[in-house]
């Protein structure tokens, strides 16, 4: 085996982990739960590695084993640095996103975790969530997994109904006045009737706020 092929292997081989690492940090967190970028990326580099020579004749079992030594020591040595500094963690896996406070959507932050609205509310139901009134705080971790804060039930406020035949409800014109929550952020508001933006994000929908108590 040439030694030229075999360092040829070893820059393929960082390229190819850099690229892989660069895809799946821009592609957001919708695609990565339960596994760190890393994990997936170890587990894409060493299934390719390991895959072709069991197919390919003329692939022979040195260069994926040059491959697996590669990766796996780029893996260790990444792991490191971003143990020590968290600033270099920061910028390959980022950060936890607040999408929820105080029973509202932070849009900006909502819109950077690259979920849709359909997909984020259907994880909010699954851990028994009614309205966003429920909620005090949410987060989508750099796994992609959500955590939860609830209010106590004492606590509980008027909020964004979650279920999507209430979503459905959603009006420009209100045609009387009283108390309606944006469709979009869910933020609460008096209204009098007639056709109103939201001061949060300037949505023109409203829907009827949902006071239900959470139950578990």
């Amino acid at each position: 085996m040439p030694v030229t092929f075999l360092l040829e292997v070893v820059l393929r081989s960082v390229v190819m982990f850099v690229i892989i690492t660069i895809t799946l940090r821009a592609s957001g967190k919708r695609g990565i739960k339960q596994l760190s970028i890393f994990e997936l990326v170890l587990i894409i580099g060493l299934g390719s590695a390991a895959g072709d020579p069991m197919f390919y004749e003329d692939v022979g079992i040195l260069p994926a084993l040059t491959v697996f030594i590669v990766i796996i020591s780029l893996y260790i040595g990444i792991t490191k640095l971003t143990d020590k500094f968290r600033w270099f963690e920061l910028i390959l896996e980022g950060k936890p996103l607040y999408v929820i406070r105080e029973g509202n959507l932070i849009m900006d932050s909502f819109k950077e975790s690259g979920l849709s609205k359909d997909e984020f509310f259907s994880e909010l139901r699954q851990q028994n969530v009614e309205h966003l009134g429920q909620v005090k705080t949410v987060l989508i971790e750099t796994s992609g997994e959500i955590s939860i804060l609830f209010y106590p039930d004492e606590e509980v406020k008027p909020g964004l109904p979650i279920f999507p035949h209430e979503l459905t409800e959603a009006t420009k014109d209100i045609p009387l006045s009283g108390l309606f929550c944006c469709s979009q952020c869910g933020q609460l508001d008096t209204l009098p009737a007639g056709t109103h933006h939201c001061s949060g994000c300037t949505c023109e929908e409203w829907v009827t706020p949902s006071q239900s108590k959470r139950i578990a």
